[in-house]
């Protein structure tokens, strides 16, 4: 079958230096027929191709599958007199949301039935569930397209009833008040945006509701949520680079909102409620890497932050959770993640210790101020994820519960390592890598190395029971810490951001010829993997050394960042200024048009690439890769296959339910063993 040849319609992108001609612009039609005819066609394509994995794919499927325990259950954990509960049940896709009043043995109170949800509709993703005060109501959001645009609806827990109450249109979090009686939820402008807090009466219509809190300014968005306290309501609005919270007693919603600390170009500060003082970590005076500062609630202000813990040059301070006899801190230091413990009355600390060489620790669901137990989480790339309850006051440790990996699957069978790249200005690039014991270090060795690099989101080593059907056929499965990310603190997200983006590139690249180097494997038998901001990246690379892989896929990838950017409709622009810069700038117009995967697409010969979307996607919009792959195809001269899989009823995180996001997982695997196997 021969690929689809996408039609050429002239069209020119206006810019204030310059005129672009995008003959394939037309793509951004949603609702055009030859739009959705040209992405059907594309799927027939991509079938077509892949048709000799046919068989692979569904072996894939079912061993992936197979790993999984077909019913389980989540760690319950305690609040506020009862212990809440998630379960997956044999057969179903969904998530089942339990309770159990004050023991584990009483009985069983269904909250929700996601599945139940589900009947009719080819997609679900439940965006939260929360319950007020008095246990009695149950708020509970879904999206049935995957815009990301969830309906919130209320249910009366005692009689199992809805309520008439239904808000359309929201982020997705409900944040109950004291009385029960009023909520505060987040809706979205025309761009998707969330801009506007508003608070709902209880048996009121919607057009009753009262706006609290609108934010103007569309670099902005708007997030609401309560204090673990329970005793405070924050509405937080956050652009790339600077924050502002606004509070009030849960107890009373009519009470005026207060500033904590009005909004300043490049402050940083999250908050948090103990006791009679607000806690704050934030990057104020210098502290590029965060510190903690405490302050008085009635005297909020930055004039009256207390320092708690220092900044540190080489420690990034990424979280922390107070307990009323204990600080516990989450802090990275030369990429690798701690938890430290510190006393209250004695300042006493001590640092929780991890063993493997690169892994991925975090603090768990904790709920309560009056305990000395502590719960976290821990996984790497050989070990599954866990939760721990460690007892800060005797440093002992119990196991509460490990992810179950089905079948004959031994941690003992797997190495995972941490190499060091240096990258072509000389800074040291982390590599963390896991493989088979039987897998040989060599030329021939086939090598996955996956990237993100964007918006200081760090991509940690943790397991992958899917990644395993990878790992058993032979591959080696490393990750490049690339700047962009926070792996070695926030001056390694700095220097890959805006003007600095490229490096973000350049480590990828440089990561991969180290390897080569090193003898792991060869430009032969390795590929590359990215997602999102993580497809710009593999999209760049693809047009900067194509030669230097044997095959990439780009997930859902954002690869025409200067018509995006130039575009204030498309979701997530405005607020992205200070991510990639404003292409309204000469400087960073002429740099985004350097580096833009679609702009730089030139002749020469391309690797195999297998492209995905999901047409309702929110983030980054179908014609973006629909666009790449047909000025791709047209000007690719290897006659390497390239591939676009558009999910017609999905967004940007796929497939919905358990099993089915799996399908798109053997397609990728099957991708890749096919080229390997078949040079």
């Amino acid at each position: 079958m021969k690929p689809p040849v996408a039609k050429k319609i002239p069209h020119k992108v206006y810019a204030p230096f310059e005129e672009r001609e995008d003959p394939y612009y037309w793509m951004n039609q949603r609702q055009d027929p030859e739009v959705l005819a040209h992405l059907e066609a594309e799927n027939r394509y991509a079938q077509s191709v892949l048709c000799p994995t046919k068989q692979l794919q569904s072996e894939l499927f079912e061993e992936m599958k197979a790993r999984y325990r077909k019913d389980d259950d989540s760690l319950p954990y305690f609040f506020n007199g009862y212990w809440y509960i998630v379960r997956y049940e044999k057969g179903k896709e969904y998530p089942v949301f339990l309770r159990k009043k004050e023991t584990l043995s009483a009985r069983e109170e269904l909250l929700l039935d996601a599945n139940a949800l589900a009947q009719g509709h080819s997609y679900l993703d439940v965006g939260s569930i929360a319950v007020s005060e008095d246990n009695r109501l149950l708020s509970y959001s879904f999206d049935t397209v995957g815009m990301r645009n969830f309906t919130v609806h209320f249910r009366d827990l005692e009689t199992g009833q809805n309520l008439e109450d239904t808000l359309e249109d929201t982020s997705g979090k409900v944040v109950w008040a004291g009385d029960g009686k009023h909520v505060f939820y987040v809706t979205k402008d025309s761009a998707l945006r969330a801009y506007r807090v508003l608070r709902h009466t209880l048996g009121t219509a919607k057009e009753q509701d009262t706006v609290v809190f609108e934010e103007p300014d569309e670099t902005f968005d708007v997030h609401v949520y309560k204090s673990k306290s329970q005793k405070y309501i924050f509405i937080s609005s956050s652009s790339s680079v600077s924050d502002e919270h606004h509070f009030l007693p849960s107890s009373d919603v009519h009470s005026p909102w207060r500033v904590l600390q009005p909004r300043t170009r490049d402050l940083e500060y999250a908050v948090e409620h103990f006791g009679d003082e607000f806690f704050i970590i934030t990057n104020a005076q210098g502290a590029t890497n965060f510190k903690l500062v405490k302050t008085p609630v009635e005297t909020p202000g930055i004039e009256h932050w207390q320092e708690v813990v220092p900044h540190q040059e080489e420690v990034l301070l990424e979280g922390f959770e107070l307990f009323d006899q204990y600080l516990v801190l989450e802090q990275r230091i030369k990429g690798l993640l701690e938890i430290k413990i510190i006393e209250f009355s004695t300042g006493d600390s001590h640092v929780i210790e991890f063993s493997d060489p690169c892994y991925t620790a975090y603090i768990g669901v904790n709920m309560e101020f009056s305990t000395t137990k502590l719960r976290y989480g821990y996984t790497s790339l050989t070990k599954p994820s866990s939760v721990y309850e460690y007892d800060m006051k005797t440093r002992s440790t119990m196991l509460l519960k490990r992810q179950e990996v089905l079948g004959d699957f031994t941690p003992d069978d797997y190495t995972s390592e941490r190499l060091w790249a240096t990258a072509r200005d000389g800074k040291e690039v982390a590599i963390s890598l896991v493989y088979r014991n039987s897998t040989p270090k060599s030329s021939e060795t086939p090598l996955l190395l996956y990237g993100y690099g964007s918006y200081g989101h760090t991509v940690d080593a943790s397991f992958s029971s899917v990644r395993l059907s990878l790992l058993d056929r032979g591959f080696v499965f490393a990750i490049a810490h690339v700047r962009g990310g926070e792996y070695l603190g926030r001056d390694w997200y700095e220097e890959g951001k805006l003007l600095k983006k490229k490096n973000t590139f350049y480590d990828f690249i440089d990561c991969a010829h180290h390897l080569i180097q090193e003898g792991r494997t060869s430009a032969a038998h390795v590929y590359a993997m990215g997602g999102s901001a993580g497809g710009l990246l593999v999209g760049a690379v693809a047009n900067m050394e194509p030669q230097l892989f044997r095959g990439i896929v780009a997930q859902v990838p954002f690869v025409d960042v200067l018509t995006t950017m130039l575009d204030e409709t498309i979701p997530l622009t405005t607020g992205e200024y200070d991510e990639w810069g404003d292409p309204r700038k000469k400087k960073y117009y002429e740099y985004i048009r350097s580096y833009s995967p679609y702009d730089n697409v030139v002749p020469q010969a391309y690797p195999s690439i297998l492209v995905s979307t999901g047409f309702h996607d929110s983030q980054v919009q179908y014609f973006e890769p629909a666009k790449w792959v047909a000025k791709l195809r047209e000007y690719s001269t290897s006659g390497n296959p390239i591939l676009l899989v558009t999910d017609m009823e999905s967004g940007h995180g796929g497939k919905s339910g358990r099993f089915e996001s799996l399908h798109e997982e053997a397609l990728e695997y099957a991708f890749l063993l096919n080229l390997e196997h078949n040079p």
